[in-house]
Formats: C-alpha cells, sequence, structure tokens
C-alpha cells in the first residue's frame, strides 16, 4: 500500500477521517510533552526533601534530553523500517513506568532513574507523529495539521503545572506522580482501541539501496542548518520551563501560585500562538522568514524581561506575550522542516532535526542552572535573548538553501 492510498486528496478524504488521525496524534503529542514537567515542576520540593541544588536539578534535565535526543535519531530509523504504531505505544509505556518510580524515589538516583526512563519514552514522538500525519492526513491539510500537533503539545505543558501542582497540594507530590501514571494508561487504552486510524506504511528497501542509503540525508547542509535552528530556538524554553517559576519568585518575590500559573500562562499564550500561525503558514510560502521574524520579536521580550523595568506583573504578563509570539512560528517552523525533507525518509529526517530540540534542551539547564548558582538571576533573560537571535540565523540559513 502506497503513502497515496493513505492520504488521498482533500476531495476523497471526509474531514472527520483526518480530524481523527490529527486528534489522537494530538493527544499522543500531549502526553509527550507532559512528560517534559514531571521533574522540573517539583523542583523546589525535591530542593527542600533532598537538598539538592540548582545545578543537581538542571543534570535531572540534561540526562532527560540528552537520552531523549539520542534516542530520537536512532528511533527514526525505528519508525521508517518497523512503523509508528508499536513504538508509539511503547513509548506511552514508558512514561508510565517512569511516573510510578517518581512516586517511589528516596533522593538524586531514584530522580535519575526517572529522567532517563521519561526520556526514553520521550524520544520517538516528533519522527512518530510526523510519519503518521504526513502519510494518514489529506495534503490540503497538512498545515492545520501541525498546527494542531504543536497546540496539543502546548496543551500538555499548560496542563502538567495545572495538574501536578494542583494535585499534589491534596495527594502529596507522591500521589500526584501515581495520578499521572493513571493518565498515561489512559491514554495508551484509548490509543490501542484506535490502533487502525495510527497505522503507516513500513518502506521495503531493496538490498541494493540499503548501503550508505539511509544515511544519504545527513550529507545536505539544510538538515543541520534545521537542526541548528531547533537546538539554539528551544534553549530559551528550557529557561522557562525549568527555572521561570525559581526566577520569579527570586527576582520579584512572586508567590509559588503566581509564578506557576504564569509558566501555564506562557504554555496557553503560546497554544493560542499556533493556532494563529497555522493559518499564518497556510498563506505565506517563505515559512523560514515568518519563523525569524517570530524569533526575532519573541528575543526583544525576553530583552524586557531582564531588564528589571516591567515589575512582577509586567516580567509575567511580558513572559507569557513571549510564548505567543515564539508559537506563532510553530507551523511555519514544522513546513520549513518538510520542505528540506527528502521524499521517503521522513522518520530520519524528524528524528536528526529534532534530536536538536532535545540537545538544547539539554544544555541549557546545565548552562542557566549554573548563572542561577551564582546569583545571575537577570542574566539568564539575557542569554536567552541571545540563542533566541542565533536561531533566526539558523532559519535564514535554512530559507537560503530550500530556495536554491
Amino acid at each position: 500500500m502506497s503513502t497515496s492510498t493513505l492520504a488521498a486528496s482533500g476531495r476523497d478524504v471526509p474531514l472527520r477521517q483526518d480530524a481523527a488521525v490529527i486528534g489522537l496524534v494530538g493527544l499522543a503529542h500531549a502526553s509527550s510533552h507532559f512528560a517534559h514537567l514531571l521533574l522540573p515542576l517539583l523542583f523546589p520540593v525535591f530542593m527542600r526533601e533532598f537538598g539538592l541544588s540548582y545545578s543537581q536539578l538542571g543534570l535531572l534535565m540534561s540526562a532527560f534530553f540528552v537520552v531523549s535526543g539520542l534516542g530520537q535519531a536512532g528511533a527514526g530509523f525505528v519508525v521508517d523500517r518497523f512503523g509508528a504504531r508499536r513504538v508509539l505505544f511503547a513509548a506511552e509505556g514508558l512514561f508510565i513506568a517512569a511516573c510510578l518510580m517518581a512516586s517511589v524515589a528516596q533522593g538524586y538516583s531514584g530522580l535519575l532513574l526517572v529522567a532517563v526512563l521519561a526520556g526514553l519514552g520521550n524520544a520517538p514522538f516528533h519522527p512518530v507523529d510526523f510519519t503518521i500525519l504526513n502519510q494518514r492526513v489529506s495534503a490540503p491539510r497538512l498545515g492545520h495539521a501541525f498546527s494542531a500537533h504543536g497546540l496539543t503539545g502546548n496543551l500538555g505543558w499548560a496542563a502538567a503545572p495545572v495538574f501536578l501542582v494542583g494535585l499534589g497540594s491534596v495527594l502529596g507530590w507522591r500521589g500526584a506522580y501515581v495520578a499521572a501514571a493513571l493518565m498515561y494508561a489512559t491514554v495508551l487504552a484509548l490509543l490501542a482501541l484506535q490502533r487502525d486510524k495510527l497505522r503507516t506504511e513500513v518502506v521495503v528497501r531493496q538490498p541494493q539501496q540499503q548501503a550508505g542509503g539511509d544515511l544519504a540525508f545527513l550529507q545536505l547542509p539544510v538538515v543541520w542548518w534545521c537542526f541548528a535552528f531547533f537546538m539554539f530556538s528551544t534553549m530559551t524554553l528550557a529557561l522557562v520551563q525549568n527555572y521561570a517559576v525559581s526566577l520569579l519568585q527570586v527576582l520579584h518575590g512572586a508567590s509559588m501560585e503566581a509564578a506557576t500559573l504564569t509558566l501555564t500562562a506562557y504554555m496557553l499564550c503560546a497554544a493560542l500562538g499556533i493556532f494563529v500561525g497555522g493559518f499564518v503558514a497556510a498563506r505565506h510560502a517563505d515559512s523560514d522568514r515568518v519563523v525569524a521574524l517570530c524569533m526575532g520579536g519573541a528575543a526583544v521580550l525576553m530583552l524586557l524581561c531582564g531588564s528589571g523595568w516591567l515589575g512582577a506583573t509586567g516580567t509575567m504578563t511580558v513572559l507569557a506575550i513571549t510564548g505567543f509570539a515564539i508559537g506563532i512560528g510553530g507551523p511555519s517552523r514544522d513546513m520549513m522542516v518538510k520542505k528540506a525533507t527528502p521524499k521517503g525518509a521522513t522518520g530520519r529526517v524528524y528524528g536528526t532535526v529534532y534530536s536538536g530540540f532535545d540537545v538544547g534542551f539539554a544544555v541549557a539547564p546545565l548552562m542557566f542552572g549554573a548563572l542561577m548558582d551564582r546569583g545571575w538571576y537577570s542574566a539568564t533573560f539575557f542569554v536567552a535573548a541571545l540563542v533566541l537571535l542565533l536561531s533566526v540565523g539558523a532559519a535564514a540559513g535554512v530559507g537560503r538553501r530550500v530556495r536554491h
């Protein structure tokens, strides 16, 4: 069965069918983004109970994303060879194991094991998701599918603070992790019940095509420009996810509740930006220019957050708006990668390119954690703005190569 039979033209595929696929992939994507915050949201608790430093906590997230990044690059090959569905089910199972391990952790080594398990679970999601979307969603609706994909990811981020912190206040932090394990089990059960909508074509290669053929895409400079873009652009997001709550408390005396709500507001604003960005991506073919403009605007907003001019309320408001600016560029970012992807290499290219996402998340917590341990709190916002500007340069590099 060819890909064209799985995702026919928009005239042949009912909206309901495309929407079902997009919804299931979106649910899975939300669950992976929820896992990004399994540990960071409880950093203040871990510091109090286990006596950990910012650098030690940052190392937990570096371990998560190193495992995820290495696994993601390899997962692309596995998805192309064996199909996306079974890999997706295994990933959800790893999230269940990570939550259960977190609920019984007694110290740093237990938390490190949680980071590794959750990182392994997170690894396959971009090659899995984009393989399913590219094969199962009709071409005219693909831009909106990418928008919904990014939107649900941000909703997963936004739900995590409410879920873990909210339930933690009622059940205790260990009880919140048990509840998270039950949530992941529910997601896995739903995906299994709807497994027919997640089927993808496995590309069978002839022996003479296999030697070197699977790695040929690595010779394309545009792939590495995409990788660089993801690495730089996600370092700022890593700062927000891991340390925004602590920064707002230290710099402006914000309460734990207000700081956590700011993180949720950032994610919700990013989700709204992604929704708007779906229409922007559909209307503007120069996706790299849209991305560069959004990242440049976000860099300016980050500089304002670090300036100290805005006070507590102003800083929290502008930080949330930064999420909106970055979110608008999300669908155009995915279209930018699609244009750079050779036919038949979706899983491998997305696995490699999106591993830059994991590299950025692995490096940033250590870098920003070291700055914070030295008391250079405002400097973290300035560095975040700098790396966003570097992502603008990377997006321009992608655009030059896609258009030639």
